[in-house]
């Protein structure tokens, strides 16, 4: 392989004992001699962990990986970092995204790597290493770990998305305890994240679109080979992607962010791509802004017909044609000449896929549903943005005023929602506070709460609900979210009363609590706010230094990148 520049000499092709000392340690793993001539060291980061279910085959997929840089000439090291699964941390797996992404740039510009393949799943896990990695800005890929297979349970294929189902009809006895337990094993039945288009799959999707990935990337499913062969594939890539020094700001233009927004409106993707999609614009230094995901995703019709905005499963979009036949569809919208990883243009990658089965991959002529995307929602009552998916909402509540039903915090929520005399009707406007990035802390996913028992008798399934928080990619409803500034940092949300009327109109982007200037003034003069005093650790730093919703919550201090460089050589 030609003799070229690379990170990694400045460990290993060093003379006396530094060059002594940086191989014999690595050699008491059985490494022969041979592979310290210079070729490409590609480090294999890994999120896998049995408290992240979602990633627990990243062991197997990363052996993938390292045959792929072996057959290339390439020298793999798989190492660990933090690992965030949505369905065990706690408080909230977003209040550690930063810190993982932290412990990712760290990793990689610490150590002698010249490139780097990202190995993620679980929602947080893909933000947060790209995040990292952007900061470094050596040559990185991503393997995602795909979906799950879809349920099935009693004759009904389910997923995720029918955990709220679930919950619903057992609250009402629609369903025994033993049905409920029962569905459990039926739903997460194969290795893999959500079956349905949540968080993770979105991420993966956002991957893809951004020309991260190789195609296909994003849907096939964590138990079906092809996801090794794409993980081999990708080891393979990533040596050539060093040897042509490639580099995400090579490929993370301003239009490849645009062309992203435009593919997540199609699938119908989660609201947390909004708040994700931010932050890695701010590590890579796109300027982008919250306004550009309404404006981008205004005129994309859904043609991706996955739950929760659909009927399928993502299994089912890869065998359509998965988001290669998507881009297809979309190529009058899309900048078709972006760079992506194989070195090829999205436009070029996509132009001969096909859509299989129309039922499920739409046409922009005949979509599943005209309108899609993130509409972002301003007003008084969110000065600098909320969001709300219109492909998982209500129609008829798309123009909705009522009186405010309000939740202080997460634990007022769960102690009153259920209680017979709660003062609340299907006209009612849920609203749940300190619940933002800086007031759970962490901005948990709980905005979309679930309604009051004696509403769901009435036979009501959903009403809007309003909320500085986060729902999960697999939710659905009239649910709006990302309210900023949040209730705790001193936004108009904390200063909404019981009884208030609030006014939404999603067509003209409007969202307005009407109380007056002047009323609002005194009720921040007479109302406290929640006491963030978080001094120690981890989470002091997270309350002192997260930015609102609008911007990514990225911590201030990480903007932009630091390059590659170590600061200082201790040999």
């Amino acid at each position: 392989m030609k003799e070229k520049k690379r990170r990694s000499k400045a460990w290993f092709s060093r003379e006396g004992k530094d060059g002594f000392i940086y191989r014999a340690w690595m050699k008491n793993q059985g490494i022969p001699h041979d592979m310290f001539d210079g070729r490409p060291v590609i480090g294999i980061c890994n999120t896998w962990s049995e408290l992240t279910p979602c990633n627990a085959h990243f062991r197997d997929l990363a052996e993938s990986v390292k045959k792929g840089v072996l057959q290339a000439g390439g020298f793999p090291v798989e190492f660990p970092v933090m690992s965030l699964g949505e369905t065990l941390i706690k408080p909230t797996a977003m209040l550690y995204r930063n810190l993982a992404s932290m412990d990712v740039e760290e990793s990689i510009r610490a150590n002698p790597l010249d490139g780097v393949v990202l190995l993620c799943g679980c929602d947080k896990t893909t933000p947060s290493l790209l995040m990292g990695a952007c900061s470094v800005d050596i040559p990185t890929i991503v393997v995602s770990g795909g979906p799950m297979l879809k349920g099935h349970w009693r004759g009904t294929d389910i997923g995720t998305s029918d955990v709220w189902r679930f919950d619903a009809a057992f609250k009402l006895g629609e369903i025994t305890e033993e049905e409920f337990i029962d569905a459990e094993a039926c739903m997460a039945r194969t290795q893999g994240n959500c079956a349905v288009m949540g968080t993770a799959s979105t991420m993966a999707t956002m991957i893809e679109a951004l020309g991260m990935s190789l195609p296909d990337n994003a849907t096939i499913p964590a138990a079906d080979s092809r996801r090794k062969v794409l993980a081999q594939l990708s080891g393979r890539r990533i040596v050539e992607m060093v040897e042509g020094d490639l580099k995400p700001s090579d490929i993370l233009t301003r239009q490849a962010f645009e062309n992203a927004i435009m593919v997540n409106a199609a699938v119908g993707g989660s609201t947390n791509f909004v708040i994700h999609l931010l932050a890695i614009a701010g590590r890579i230094g796109v300027d982008l802004t919250i306004e550009d995901f309404d404006k981008l995703s205004h005129n994309i019709p859904l043609l991706a017909n996955v739950q929760p905005s659909g009927q399928y499963y993502v299994e089912d979009l890869y065998y359509a044609g998965g988001i290669p036949a998507v881009v297809n569809e979309l190529r009058d919208f899309l900048h078709l000449s972006t760079k992506t990883v194989n070195g090829l243009s999205i436009g070029i990658n996509s132009e001969k896929a096909s859509i299989y089965d129309i039922n499920i991959i739409a046409s922009v002529d005949k979509p599943i549903k005209p309108e899609s995307g993130i509409a972002v929602l301003k007003g008084n009552l969110a000065p600098e943005g909320a969001v709300i998916k219109p492909s998982a909402a209500s129609p008829h509540l798309m123009k909705h005023r009522g009186k405010a039903v309000v939740f202080q915090t997460i634990e007022d929520y769960h102690s009153r929602i259920d209680l017979p005399d709660l003062n609340v009707d299907e006209n009612s406007v849920l609203v749940l506070k300190n619940v933002g990035p800086k007031g759970y802390p962490g901005m948990a996913e709980v905005g979309n709460m679930a309604l009051p028992k004696k509403i769901l008798e009435k036979g009501v399934t959903d009403m809007v609900r309003i909320s500085d928080g986060r729902m999960s990619g697999t939710g659905f409803g009239t649910v709006i979210l990302h309210v900023s500034p949040e209730a705790a940092a001193g936004g108009p949300l904390a200063y909404v009363k019981d009884g208030d009327y609030i006014s939404v109109n999603v067509a003209d982007r409007s969202i307005v609590l009407e109380v007056s200037d002047e009323e609002l003034d005194r009720r921040r003069e007479n109302m406290p706010l929640i006491n963030l005093a978080i001094k120690r650790g981890y989470v002091g730093l997270y309350v002192t230094h997260v930015e609102q919703a609008h911007l990514g919550a990225d911590f201030d201090f990480l903007k932009g990148g630091s390059g590659s460089a170590v600061p200082r050589d201790s040999h």
